[in-house]
């Protein structure tokens, strides 16, 4: 059954669209169960999904699909349904639920078992199998269903987002389709779609028309010839070294590529209007499905000698790379998992928004999308990429939504909204250049997060107090190799003799998780657990000393430099990474360099270091909360992952009562603590955190004016006062809306939007 699942799962993920994956899905239920009746119902998007649709059968009179419309509590589909859960019966029609639809035939029928199809926990539709005979399906029966319907749910709800659901079967387009997601980062924009996509792989490739029916033509053909010409000279290459019949192996990869099926088949989708490559997708796609069907195991395993064919051909028509002029004016840059070298490739007068399938609010894409002050939507887990090239787009950032094919009305509605944010950014330029002080006179430094020497000319104008958090894993990423110690020591003196004698707090080495190192693999089955941060240094003293000396050098003439160790989970890695840190110092002394002694925090990430921030205070100049991991770890909510981003929430009660015990603990100890993760930059956490009295903030240049702004508008006794109300609350959305009508009475509304993402 196993087995039988996955190829049903396969075939129906290589459907062209529902129509096809769904008569899939009931001709081979039938087949496989040896059942009289299989049947698919969709919930109609257009009546609210307050009614159910047959949309696909074998075994109902075939008139009958696309007609049939019953009420969610009506009949045993709507029992399904209601129910949420499988209702498996001898004989149906005794059922007081039973229904009769003349136009079904199905008076024949006597065993019933229908199953929910459950995405997200939103019921889509119910799958049914019936039988002439009296009998109950058997366990086994039943765990196939229940497995196909979960195993089928994601393919029919991103179906349903392209407007494929409906009473006609043929592709619908829907003005203002309304596609929800993850806010990522705080704004909107309206602009053209541009997909991202993996190179050589098919199925990231987009739709797209041909801009020269003719010239991909040509391209096809061309990139066929030299994939060709390449397989030949592999098995001459490969003569000395494999016997003759393995060799021929590669004449039929050559036939393959001369095949009426793989190029005319190409070739006509490319004169339907198609551009090649998602021509060729398609065409494998069509190819690979056939083969898959045959009986015979050989030439089922063909389907995989296709797929390489056409990853090769795509190579080859891959050569061209898009230029920066041939991104749209406003471009918003959507993929699968959108990584920041793809938005690095998008000219920044040009990128207008990102939104990508995977990820959530605090990946690391969201958040350079935040340093960049452009909107971004995470984790739209069905959003149907491949199909929203050159689609006009909406992003609101705020609420974490996307509106494709937008009306004149709602296009006016949103840039109307972008004219307020404008306006709202211009007001606060002056506000950012002067100090943040509180109502009643606590002043309260206003640092930036950067990673990129780029950043450092937009920190220093944005008024920053300081580099709160310099991510100096960021050079380390760009490069192939290791930096030298001569290389790191050029980048951080560049950055603190541009903000001497304002502070600069340079964070060693944070790798593993979720930042890899190319030249450095670190795999595992949960790196979010596993060997990072500074557990990789500890371990690696080399790479450790290197930097640290490069700090140090950097210094010299210079008393602005903060060292910041990330993931300390225990006082024996501080006195470890204290131990190498004065190494490299006496190593420097004895070398005749002049090194001041330099500013030493812990960056508190973990639950451990919540318990022992006094501890860990009493060690170090200073603590810096790192609050993106610190949820994470708290709520047991993997912060890149859609399915629990909801979850994901630091207006948690338990996180509230963490931080507030992390500041207890830095203040007893006669310490400093800031908070440099993303609730630094969320302006109703910031009233919570000027409650605890945290001294400090970081936050991305974006956010720094409005961070200002709060900190201004507020009393730290106001903000003590809400403290004391919040911690008594047990619900973040209580706690979100009590803190959002603080702001709204402070005067700060337009804010409340940007606290949401």
């Amino acid at each position: 059954m196993l087995h039988v699942l996955r190829r049903i799962v396969l075939e129906v993920g290589a459907a062209s669209n529902l129509a096809e994956a769904l008569e899939i899905i009931v001709r081979r239920v039938k087949q496989e169960l040896t059942i009289d009746v299989c049947s698919v119902y969709l919930r109609e998007p257009e009546a609210n999904g307050q009614r159910l649709l047959l949309m696909a059968s074998e075994g109902l009179n075939p008139d009958s699909v696309g007609t049939v419309v019953m009420n969610t509590g009506e009949g045993l589909v709507g029992l399904v349904a209601e129910r949420a859960e499988p209702v498996n019966l001898e004989n149906a029609p005794d059922h007081p639920r039973f229904k009769y639809f003349p136009e079904t035939g199905e008076e024949r029928y006597h065993a019933f078992l229908g199953v929910p199809i459950i995405h997200n926990r939103r019921l889509l539709g119910v799958l049914v199998a019936q039988q002439r005979e009296r009998r109950r399906f058997d366990d086994e029966h039943v765990a196939f269903l229940i497995t196909l319907a979960a195993q089928l749910a994601g393919a029919i709800s991103h179906a349903e987002l392209i407007g494929e659901v409906g009473k006609r079967r043929e592709e619908i387009q829907q003005d203002n389709l309304q596609i929800a997601g993850i806010p990522g980062a705080a704004g909107v924009a309206v602009g053209q779609g541009v997909v991202a996509y993996a190179l050589a792989d098919l199925e990231s490739v987009p739709d797209r028309d041909a801009e020269s029916v003719e010239n991909e033509e040509t391209a096809f053909r061309e990139a066929v010839k030299e994939v060709q010409d390449e397989l030949i000279e592999i098995k001459d290459r490969m003569e000395d070294v494999l016997p003759m019949e393995e060799r021929l192996l590669f004449d039929a990869y050559v036939m393959m590529l001369g095949s009426d099926s793989l190029v005319n088949g190409t070739v006509d989708r490319i004169r339907g209007g198609s551009w090649a490559p998602a021509a060729l997708r398609d065409t494998v796609r069509e190819s690979t499905r056939n083969f898959e069907d045959m009986d015979d195991p050989y030439l089922r395993e063909r389907a995989s000698d296709v797929r390489d064919i056409g990853r090769r051909i795509l190579m080859r028509l891959q050569s061209h790379v898009r230029e920066p002029e041939e991104f749209p004016e406003h471009t918003i840059l959507l993929g699968e998992d959108v990584t920041a070298t793809q938005l690095a490739e998008v000219p920044p007068d040009r990128l207008a928004a990102v939104v990508s399938s995977r990820g959530t609010g605090s990946s690391h894409v969201a958040i350079l999308a935040r340093a960049m002050g452009i909107p971004a939507v995470m984790g739209v887990a069905d959003l149907p990429v491949g199909r929203l090239e050159g689609r006009q787009i909406v992003v609101d950032g705020y609420r974490g939504n996307l509106y494709i094919q937008p009306t004149a009305e709602l296009l006016e509605e949103f840039k109307h909204l972008q004219d307020e944010e404008k306006e709202l950014a211009e007001g606060l330029r002056d506000l950012a250049q002067e100090p943040a002080i509180t109502q009643d006179g606590v002043e309260v430094p206003v640092y930036a997060n950067s990673g990129l020497l780029a950043d450092i000319a937009p920190s220093i104008q944005s008024g920053a107090d300081g580099i709160g958090l310099y991510r100096t894993e960021v050079p380390f990423m760009i490069r192939e190799r290791f930096p030298g110690e001569d290389e790191q020591t050029q980048i951080y003196r560049e950055i603190l003799k541009s903000f001497n004698p304002r502070p600069v707090t340079l964070r060693t080495l944070d790798v593993g998780g979720d930042k890899a190192l190319p030249y450095f693999p670190v795999t595992e089955d949960n790196p979010f657990l596993g060997w990072r941060g500074i557990r990789i240094t500890l371990d690696h003293p080399e790479i450790f000393l290197t930097q640290l000396r490069a700090m140090l050098r950097a210094s010299q003439g210079l008393s602005n430099l903060h060292i910041l160790f990330p993931m300390i989970s225990s006082l024996g890695e501080l006195k470890g990474a204290m131990q190498l840190l004065q190494r490299a110092r006496d190593e420097l002394l004895d070398e005749h360099y002049v090194i001041p002694v330099p500013k030493v925090g812990v960056m508190v990430e973990v639950p451990s270091a919540v318990y022992l921030s006094e501890a860990l205070a009493r060690r170090v100049d200073f603590l810096s909360v790192g609050t993106n991991d610190l949820v994470q770890y708290l709520l047991a909510v993997d912060r890149n992952n859609p399915r629990v981003a909801d979850l994901y929430n630091g207006l948690h009660p338990a996180v509230l009562h963490a931080l507030d015990q992390t500041a207890q603990g830095a203040h007893r100890a006669g310490k400093t603590i800031s908070v440099c993760g993303e609730m630094a930059a969320d302006p109703a956490s910031v009233i919570l955190l000027l409650g605890m009295e945290i001294d400090a903030l970081s936050v991305n240049v974006a956010a720094l004016a409005r961070v200002k702004w709060v900190i201004r508008s507020f009393s730290r006794e106001r903000c003590r006062e809400l403290l004391r109300q919040c911690v008594r609350m047990e619900e973040p959305a209580a706690i979100r809306a009590l803190l959002d009508n603080a702001l709204v009475q402070a005067g700060l509304g337009g804010l409340v939007r940007a606290g949401k993402a």
